[in-house]
């Protein structure tokens, strides 16, 4: 029996490499934790009471708080999502959550400096607009890797981000703990639900 010429053997690998590629790139990021949202949405309400505290006291405090809240939100989605995925069998590093992470952490990494730039002015009350708008970017731009209620959870992020916008920081606290606390925890029920998890 004679073998298969080397040319021929290297076009069949290459087109192997581009149905793996294609498929890779028509696959979604479905490790997203439904039980982790509903966690990050309960330390999210504990966090916009404490903050609430600091008001007119310290706004320091009151920022220093929120950034506490972002670790640990960080540190149980991260542990959520790894056992999720663990769970299901997804590789954590397929082409399509490379996408989503690349996708999710750009508007965080924009929205770290523009706190930077706004903490260095005392502009402490645009900052809760920001971070709403830019989460709910992350999530919007990242949604497309995903599954469908991700977008959907991203844009009302958006839509509480120009609400706070408009309002002083007092009520603007508020609506971070309405809308990290409660879309966290209602999208977190719908995700677990309908997406196992």
């Amino acid at each position: 029996m004679s073998e298969v010429p080397i040319p021929m053997r290297e076009h069949a690998l290459d087109n192997i490499r581009f149905i793996r590629d294609a498929m890779e790139r028509a696959g979604s990021f479905t490790s997203i934790p439904g039980w982790g949202g509903v966690g990050v949405g309960v330390t999210a309400i504990g966090a916009a009471v404490i903050a609430q505290q600091f008001l007119g006291r310290s706004l320091r405090m009151w920022l220093a708080t929120w950034l506490a809240e972002a670790i640990v939100a960080a540190v149980i989605g991260f542990g959520t999502m790894t056992v999720k995925a663990r769970r299901s069998e997804e590789p954590f590093m397929s082409g399509a959550a490379k996408r989503f992470f690349i996708s999710y952490f750009a508007p965080l990494v924009a929205g770290a400096v523009v706190t930077l730039a706004l903490v260095r002015v005392e502009a402490y009350a645009a900052i809760p607009s920001v971070w709403l708008l830019l989460y709910g970017a992350a999530f919007v731009s990242s949604g497309a890797f995903s599954i469908r209620v991700i977008p959907v959870m991203g844009v009302l992020f958006m839509l509480f981000g120009g609400l706070a916008a408009l309002v002083p920081l007092n009520a603007s606290n508020i609506i971070l703990g309405i809308a990290f606390g409660g879309l966290h925890i209602l999208f977190g029920f719908i995700i677990a639900r309908s997406y196992g998890g």
